[in-house]
């Protein structure tokens, strides 16, 4: 079974995304910041990641480059309520950058991707 980590500081996003991609066959695990999120990284290494950008403490960006140095080819998806971000230099590692939306579709197709 193929494991997501979900990053995001948003109880409702947390609840939601988890119940989604566990009813498509994912393994979820989640981190409300990006401290916890880093812990579980080497804990217990994901196949792929989404991330929300704006989160108290380490931000969104400081975490995916952290993660991109220990793994390079580790697929992660940037999940931001806000566009403006997508022009900042640090997202461009990212695989994917997807504004949120109550409409999951693009961010389940992304996930597809990367995962079958």
């Amino acid at each position: 079974m193929k494991k997501i980590l979900l990053v995001d500081d948003e109880e409702g996003i947390q609840l939601l995304y988890k119940e989604e991609f566990e009813e498509d066959g994912y393994s979820v695990d989640s981190a409300y910041n990006g401290e916890d999120a880093l812990e579980l990284f080497k804990q217990n290494p994901p196949d792929l990641v989404i991330l929300d950008i704006n989160m108290p403490g380490m931000n969104g960006i400081e975490v995916l480059r952290c993660m991109k140095e220990a793994n390079p080819d580790l697929p992660v998806i940037l999940s931001s309520a806000y566009q403006e971000y997508k022009q900042d230099f640090g997202t461009w590692a990212s695989e994917e950058y997807i504004v949120k939306s109550a409409n999951l579709d693009e961010l389940k197709k992304a996930v597809k991707k990367y995962l079958d």
